[in-house]
């Protein structure tokens, strides 16, 4: 007789266990934690792509290098965007892992909002992502939402602005020291 229930427990128990979330240690000029819960039933190709890098410390020591006022933070380009690198080129690269198709979904670009960044292709995106500091209702629809901020929106708040074109950081940048995969 077939048991849906116990099927379905016996897949989860076999199967890999998703990440739940990111912790980022951020330093600079402001130092803390910020906590987000990922939505792997959300975006499932995209919280894995973040997962995998993570993991493989490929975030740690990346800059936030676009942060605009009212708006975003963000980081994430691991091939351009480490410290002492030429910050010229950060926000220009992405990692070795393939672009992904979009996830879109209904979540609105609210505070604490974690979305992908991409190019004007919508099925460009790679490593990099934002944060957002307020609510951004244009971007609905039309970038993919992988994560909210749980904890440590002071932290975000607290990140050092660009001032440069479209955002960019001058002079050195708020970086996250180590990113770690929470269950």
């Amino acid at each position: 007789m077939f048991k849906p229930a116990l099927t379905a427990a016996v897949l989860l128990a076999a199967g890999p266990a998703l990440a739940t979330g990111l912790e980022i240690e951020v330093a600079g000029e402001n130092s803390g934690t910020i906590t987000i819960d990922l939505l792997e039933d959300v975006a499932p190709q995209h919280v894995e792509q973040i997962t995998a890098l993570a993991e493989a410390g490929a975030y740690d020591g990346v800059v936030f290098h676009r942060v605009i006022d009212g708006f975003m933070a963000q980081t994430g380009d691991v091939e351009f965007g480490k410290l002492g690198d030429d910050m010229r080129r950060a926000g220009t690269g992405g990692s070795d892992r393939p672009d992904l198709p979009a996830e879109f979904s209904d979540i609105p670009y609210e505070r604490g909002i974690v979305g992908m960044a991409r190019s004007q292709n919508p099925d460009s995106a790679n490593s990099q992502f934002f944060i957002m500091f307020n609510d951004y209702p244009s971007l609905n629809g039309q970038y993919t939402v992988v994560g909210r901020v749980t904890d440590g929106m002071d932290v975000v708040d607290a990140i050092k602005r660009g001032k440069g074109p479209n955002g960019a950081v001058i002079g050195e940048p708020d970086r996250m020291v180590k990113v770690t995969v929470t269950e």
